[in-house]
């Protein structure tokens, strides 16, 4: 439930349906679900195994392979940007479910000052306008204009918080510290009414979304497939930071809540169960959205779907508000129980993104109070959160996204599928799977694992990087000196490859040549293996055994061969 409650949360309701819109609809649909199965279900499955058989964290986990442990302290600087941004959005989030409370919903109607160019939100019984412009709809205006007060760049900076979401934005961390702070029990509890409460709010909303006069067009754009644009790379990039973002994989919050398992759970039933019921939900999440477009579509007279609100990370704050709008009874029911939704759809993200970093950081530093640690985190992560409350807060959004987390994470998966299927082995964790769940692995996760995956995220890293263009937010390019602190933000990042890389050759063992030390950073250390002594003892003589076992291949093709189907 506490996997549910992370996965399924802001990635599938607030990220998907804008990363369909930027990327064509139905053109992002198919390289999202292929995607999925090549790289979301295998990694999460190989996640959940490496955390739950070794009961270590995201750090102490490549105990297998220490000269990768640089791959887990890059995903911790990535996590941090991501428990940043997403406390940003519960503020969001917070200011709407106030506003909620108001007679008449605040961003239902259109103000004076807005012009001729704004639509209603509200529920209004009458034919839609016949001239040629594409109108705005008065939700728009709200969020860009009321709750933002959004400049249109940030060449003279990004301006200074605003006071009321940095008030929301404190309560969502004084939430968020409180869920987690007795750790997993506290957490695990709350991930009961985390998960479950939300589906009951969106199928309130998918029903009355696909009540509303041309909602069908729009779910049309968004399942029918463009075959045109599933060539583009740009498209199989979002899909992929897609998949990494919704399922929080490659950001060690997966490998951390697996590590709490018992050692004999039955993950590979739990990693079929989330995989499916997260596609699920980002495919109930954009036919609601696009429901919603369609009908903006229909009230703005044009067939344009792309053109008929403004795109980024602020389309759930317009698109759903603007369908809560059109209910003719008690709106303000359902906009308090849909924005109450989302708020603990970001709680339980959140939870589990910020038990990873509260985990990493009482694993170094033991003698510490958890509670000091807890204090002193939520206390700096506010701070850097009270950056996305600014008029120019999108702004950084899309770009800490971009440079802090996404290109980040992608890297780092490489070299963490690197690790696992080359250095460590397939066919040693198959062999440890052997041994916690007495299943043999299929040769779909064998193949993905070894080949598929890590020449899948390559391949579209490459293709990303041949095709870089420098990237704006709603069409406007940022200050020149931002494209260069982005690529330094990034180069922290993946640095921590070599850093700690170096680190561990060096600390192999004093008594050994360089080379020495830097072949044994490569192999487990000598505790490896389960964290329990009993389950360890029988381990080892599991291994022994098996070794014994083993049929050696010679060549280098062989062993390529053993590696992936010994």
């Amino acid at each position: 439930m506490s996997c549910i409650a992370l996965s399924v949360g802001l990635g599938n309701v607030w990220r998907f349906p804008f990363i369909a819109l930027q990327n064509g609809g139905g053109a992002f649909l198919i390289p999202y679900l292929i995607t999925l199965v090549l790289v979301g279900k295998p990694v999460y499955y190989l996640e959940m195994i490496l955390g739950q058989f070794s009961s270590r964290g995201s750090l102490k986990v490549y105990d297998y392979a220490p000269i990768m442990r640089g791959v887990g302290f890059g995903q911790y600087i990535a996590i941090f940007f991501v428990a940043g941004y997403y406390s940003s959005l519960m503020a969001l989030t917070l200011r709407y479910l106030i506003d909620s409370f108001y007679s008449t919903l605040p961003w239902s109607y259109c103000r004076e000052e807005w012009g001729d160019m704004c639509i209603d939100s509200k529920y209004k019984d009458e034919t839609p306008p016949t001239g040629g412009e594409v109108r705005k709809t008065s939700a728009e205006f709200y969020f860009v204009n009321i709750i933002l007060r959004e400049k249109d760049n940030i060449d003279d900076g990004i301006g200074v918080p605003n006071w009321t979401l940095a008030l929301t934005l404190a309560f969502a961390w004084i939430c968020i510290s409180g869920v987690v702070f007795k750790g997993i029990k506290s957490s695990g509890k709350a991930s009961y009414f985390l998960a479950i409460f939300p589906y009951v709010v969106m199928l309130i909303l998918l029903i009355r979304a696909l009540t509303l006069p041309g909602a069908f067009d729009g779910v049309l754009f968004f399942l029918t497939p463009q075959w045109d644009m599933v060539l583009d790379a740009r498209v199989w990039y979002a899909a992929v930071t897609q998949v990494f973002f919704s399922l929080s994989i490659c950001y060690g919050c997966i490998i951390m809540y697996a590590s709490f398992n018992r050692f004999r759970h039955n993950i590979r039933r739990d990693c079929n169960i989330v995989t499916t019921l997260d596609t699920c939900t980002s495919m109930l999440s954009g036919i609601i959205i696009f429901g919603i477009l369609g009908n903006l579509a229909h009230e703005s007279n044009t067939s344009d779907i792309q053109s008929v609100v403004k795109e980024g990370p602020g389309l759930a704050f317009i698109s759903y508000p603007d369908a809560i709008s059109k209910f003719q009874a008690v709106p303000q029911v359902f906009s308090v129980l849909f924005f109450l939704m989302l708020f603990i759809l970001g709680v339980g993200t959140n939870a589990g993104v910020f038990s990873t970093v509260i985990t990493v950081i009482c694993d170094r530093f033991t003698t510490v109070k958890r509670w000091i640690i807890l204090v002193v985190t939520a206390s700096v992560c506010y701070g850097f959160g009270l950056m996305y409350v600014t008029p120019g807060g999108q702004f950084m959004l899309s770009y800490i996204d971009f440079y802090g987390v996404t290109f980040v994470a992608i890297v780092l998966a490489i070299f963490e599928l690197i690790s696992v299927a080359w250095v460590y082995g397939v066919k040693n964790i198959c062999r440890d799977i052997k041994f916690m769940l007495d299943v043999n692995t299929s040769i779909y996760y064998r193949i993905c694992w070894s080949i598929i995956t890590p020449l899948f995220i390559t391949a579209v890293l490459i293709y990303m990087l041949v095709d870089y263009e420098p990237i704006q937010y709603n069409g406007v390019r940022y200050p020149e000196g931002f494209y260069a602190l982005g690529w330094c933000i990034s180069a922290v990042g993946i640095s921590q490859l070599l850093i700690w890389g170096f680190y561990a050759a060096h600390s192999a063992g004093p008594d050994l040549s360089f080379g020495e030390r830097f072949k044994k950073a490569f192999k487990p250390l000598p505790d490896w293996g389960p964290l329990d002594p009993k389950h360890l003892k029988e381990y080892k003589k599991f291994v022994s055994d098996q070794e014994i076992l083993a049929v050696r291949r010679n060549g280098f093709w062989g062993k390529v061969y053993d590696n992936i189907f010994g």
